[in-house]
């Protein structure tokens, strides 16, 4: 191995003192929620939102006078980005990131915001790199790779040597994978550490590259996933030597997991997650048996998470849980027919969040009228309820999928 605990261990010295000896904390909502004991490292609250701080310091303190000089590169979608451009900044060091251009507003901003030249290139890191190196070669510019790197590896591993002093006798570690940086610094320091605990990979099933690489099957890698941030193609040759040794197995997350695990980081936690930054938590929500009554660890890995992003996720999530529903009341057209929907879906504890009253659409008898409501309730039983309500009073009413395709009606 060209990483060891020793390497982690000199890390932890150059990082104190710039980064946040961010806390562990035990988060009995999420144990009630998942069946675990569940303990959160909160890298969120690190300068710039993530856990990138802490191997981006390292490996700019390995650079020589000459290559400061030269400045750095590196690519990115969006948290070792903004690292490297902040930690650059304050080294003095000129630094150049590419970013993949559907990059999250947020994390462009605040790259730029740190100093860095931002350069936007293509759909993914994979495009990204090919830039890199066409820069590098006219630039004469360092790379800073945000995992395939000793110094990076070694950085991201003081993570988890802090959270084993805070919480020594944890059971599994589950560690949200990209390029495989964050989870090879985790099992260099649980094989040191704490050998019998499970280190465990949560990887976006979108982007299965460690699961391929380590040959546990060959799924298609590509589309749009709320975990952008561990959204890989290539893993790293270092990473995956890493991985294959240490780590115990891998867990793919889908898209439903992922947005489950942000909102539930937000509205039972209090705090942000992105959604590679979730993507721990998904992996326990996809196999809680795997987990009921152990003591696991979870690195909230980073919080850059575009506002109007989490809210789309939040309500999304409301939908799943049958707390906000749509429906369509079909009926003759009367008078007064609108204030009777709406007075039967108050009465029963509904709350109208949007009405839509269509008369001429083709699949409307012509002396009727189709009602959408998009309402508030309290739940999936609560919703049957208002239902049956609707039809105490004659009028026929559906629940809308999410795909807009009608369910049963009520008459």
């Amino acid at each position: 191995m060209k990483v060891a605990i020793a390497d982690v261990e000199r890390a932890a010295a150059i990082v104190a003192g710039h980064v946040a000896r961010t806390p562990t904390f035990p988060a009995p909502a999420l144990s009630a929620l998942t069946g675990a004991e569940v303990f959160v490292k909160y890298e969120n609250m690190q300068a710039t939102g993530a856990f990138k701080d802490r191997g981006a310091i390292v490996r700019l303190a390995s650079l020589t006078e000459a290559e400061k000089r030269r400045g750095v590169i590196a690519m990115s979608a969006g948290n070792h980005a903004q690292a490297v451009a902040l930690h650059a900044r304050r080294m003095g060091v000129p630094a150049t990131i590419v970013m993949p251009a559907p990059s999250p507003i947020v994390k462009v901003e605040k790259t730029r915001g740190y100093g860095a030249r931002v350069i936007l290139h293509g759909e993914t890191l994979a495009e990204c790199e090919t830039r890199v190196r066409e820069l590098i070669a006219a630039e004469g510019l360092v790379a800073v790779h945000p995992f395939d790197d000793p110094h990076v590896i070694a950085g991201q591993g003081t993570a988890t040597l802090e959270m084993l002093e805070d919480a020594p006798d944890l059971d599994a570690l589950i560690v949200p994978v990209g390029g495989g940086g964050l989870i090879a610094g985790a099992a260099i320091v649980a094989r040191a550490r704490r050998p019998s605990m499970q280190v465990i990979g949560a990887e976006a099933r979108l982007y299965p590259s460690f699961w391929n690489a380590l040959g546990q099957g060959d799924l298609p890698i590509g589309g749009p996933t709320l975990a952008e941030g561990i959204a890989v193609k290539n893993v790293g040759v270092l990473t995956l030597e890493i991985v294959r040794a240490l780590v115990d197995r891998i867990i793919l997350v889908d898209e439903p997991q992922l947005e489950t695990a942000v909102s539930a980081f937000a509205t039972l936690q209090r705090t942000m997650a992105e959604g590679a930054g979730a993507a721990g938590l998904a992996a326990l929500l996809a196999e809680p048996r795997a987990f009921a009554g152990k003591r696991v660890g979870l690195i909230l890995s980073g919080g850059n998470i575009d506002a109007r992003l989490l809210a789309a996720v939040m309500v999304r999530e409301l939908e799943r849980g049958g707390r906000i529903v749509h429906i369509r009341v079909t009926a003759p057209d009367r008078p007064g027919l609108l204030g009777v929907i709406t007075s039967t879906i108050g009465e029963n504890g509904g709350n109208i969040l949007e009405v839509s009253h269509r008369r001429l659409m083709l699949d409307v008898p012509a002396k009727g009228v189709s009602v959408d409501i998009s309402m508030e309730t309290q739940g999936l039983a609560h919703t049957q309820d208002i239902l049956h309500a609707l039809a105490r009073h004659g009028l026929a009413s559906r629940r809308l999928g999410r795909s807009g395709e009608s369910e049963p009606a009520f008459a």
